[in-house]
């Protein structure tokens, strides 16, 4: 039997949706082991004088547990 944990996080970037979620995927995968899928929980713009500055996507990160990873 495996355990896994959801952790949410978000990730901007200057150019598209794309690619903060590549960003926010490829972070999740550097930090964290057994990642098995992300979902993109929403996206915002970010906004300054009227003008998009930034892509924000909030992703929910799903990744098993290893055996000595205790689940708080």
């Amino acid at each position: 039997m495996s355990v896994a944990r959801v952790v949410e996080i978000s990730a901007i970037s200057q150019s598209s949706f794309e690619d903060a979620i590549q960003e926010g995927v490829s972070r999740a995968t550097s930090t964290l082991r057994g990642v098995e899928s992300a979902w993109v929980k929403d996206q915002n713009v970010m906004l300054e004088n009227g003008n998009i500055t930034g892509y924000k996507v909030n992703l929910e990160v799903t990744f098993v547990l290893d055996d000595n990873q205790a689940v708080s």
